[in-house]
């Protein structure tokens, strides 16, 4: 039953309020002195009248209000009050007026829509609270599944290039190496959060098309043949449609499908020029050269980090975007070299893990032995 506190000096009124209000079913409490009326608690709505001795009914509001927030204040006031109570309204101290002299039909229709009005707001608040409750739970929720998201699909990352490597590569680990460094380039160019992952993830993977490539022409020691090129050439776009269709690594595939595309236009398999190419790729193409000019290879010797530099150096604005060649040039040497030692320590803890990593002389007797049961 919904109670209701009544506060009026004159006990004839009082009586009346009392009365009615009891015979619509409220639990009615009643106070001449509005300093006793002041220490009441847990009622639904206040009805008061506004002259009284010692504390007039904006004053008793007031200090209700303090310790019951949520009730609903309604104030009794003749027409010649009806200024003073009409401020305190528009300060939010009291819900409704109600004039003097009132009806019982304009006294019961208040009294009904300050309840209901309190079991709303009341209402309103539970769900309000149960909805923060249950958003905290499916927040939780949701960064456990994205967590587990990233870190298998780190371990299918992993796993797809290991695969990659015991296939094709006469130097391991250039997918790591060259993740790292298009990362550090990509925080000189000045990106930054998730879009630094975005682009690491697309260099990490760049060949992971050559998965679909033939073995007897990735693995060929000779020269390739111009048909044997138009099939290397698709490796783009093999890995791309393996990687476009996981939400997660869908921006990251648009770097491994451009990755081998030309500032100047005359790359492969689109065309594409300038900044049509995601800069993802664009500084792919960057680190992906150093490494290739610094890194031993079984027919050469890696050189010096200077050729290299040089060497992107005069190709920027043909094959380099100048920006990121800018970029590039600008980190220290150091910074290469630390890249290089991480990756180095990321082998030695794979091969005491699991021993010798497959050889390239392995890798080009399968690939020769493909090639002749293809004969």
């Amino acid at each position: 039953m919904d109670r209701i506190l009544l506060v009026d000096d004159d006990p004839l009124i009082l009586q009346a309020l009392t009365r009615i209000l009891k015979a619509e079913g409220y639990d009615v409490v009643a106070h001449t002195d509005p300093v006793a009326a002041s220490a009441e608690r847990d009622f639904v709505v206040v009805i008061t009248d506004f002259m009284m001795p010692q504390m007039n009914g904006i004053e008793l509001l007031g200090v209700l209000r303090a310790a019951n927030p949520n009730a609903v204040r309604i104030l009794l006031t003749a027409a010649a009050d009806f200024k003073v109570a009409s401020d305190a309204v528009n300060r939010g101290e009291i819900y409704r007026l109600l004039g003097k002299p009132w009806t019982l039909a304009e006294l019961s229709a208040c009294v009904k829509q300050a309840v209901m009005h309190y079991h709303l707001v009341n209402e309103n608040r539970r769900l309000q609270k149960e909805l923060a409750e249950k958003n905290a739970v499916l927040t939780e929720l949701n960064r456990n599944l994205e967590s587990l998201v990233v870190e298998r699909t780190n371990g299918l990352l992993d796993g797809m290039i290991s695969a990659l490597d015991y296939r094709d590569t006469e130097t391991q680990w250039h997918s790591r190496r060259v993740s790292l460094y298009s990362r550090r380039i990509a925080e000189e160019v000045g990106i930054t959060g998730p879009r630094l992952d975005v682009i690491e993830q697309g260099a990490l993977l760049h060949d992971i098309g050559k998965i679909g490539v033939r073995d007897s022409i990735l693995l060929k020691p000779g020269k390739l043949t111009p048909e044997e090129w138009v099939e290397m050439r698709m490796h783009p776009e093999f890995g791309y449609r393996m990687l476009s269709k996981m939400p997660y690594l869908h921006e990251a595939s648009l770097i491994v499908y451009q990755h081998q595309e030309r500032w100047d236009g005359k790359g492969y398999p689109q065309g594409l020029a300038g900044e049509d190419i995601v800069i993802g790729a664009r500084i792919f193409s960057v680190a992906d050269t150093m490494d290739a000019i610094c890194s031993d290879r079984p027919y050469r010797k890696g050189q010096p980090l200077a050729v290299a530099k040089e060497e992107i150096r005069r190709c920027a604005g043909t094959q380099f975007d100048p920006r990121i060649v800018e970029a590039y040039l600008a980190i220290p040497d150091s910074e290469w070299e630390r890249i290089k030692r991480q990756v180095e320590d990321m082998e030695r803890a794979e091969i005491e893990r699991f021993g010798s990593p497959i050889t390239a002389p392995a890798r080009r007797q399968h690939a020769d032995k493909v090639a002749a049961n293809a004969q």
